[in-house]
């Protein structure tokens, strides 16, 4: 992990493993092949990462809010409960 933030590093790491396809019409698409259903289209390879990359925190946010089983990423499991600090009372 790099950051401070599970869920910007989960999703730098799912992006990292993103496969894109030239189609014969000149179009890319991209898909996350660990992230079931993540796939995306563009006119341009940065369109289609762009893309990809929105589909991807819109799969991630809607699986976590429906309680879906995320793939864990480099040991980055989002399944877990969060842990939360405890916050002193003044």
């Amino acid at each position: 992990m790099t950051g401070q933030y599970i869920l910007s590093d989960y999703l730098e790491h799912a992006m990292s493993q993103a496969e894109y396809d030239k189609l014969e019409n000149g179009s890319f698409s991209g898909r996350i092949p660990s992230c079931k259903g993540v796939i995306a289209f563009g006119g341009s390879l940065s369109e289609c990462q762009n893309e990809l990359h929105s589909v991807l925190e819109d799969w991630v946010l809607v699986g976590l809010k429906l309680g879906h089983a995320l793939p864990v990423l480099d040991g980055m499991d989002l399944n877990k409960e969060p842990e939360y600090e405890a916050v002193e009372s003044v």
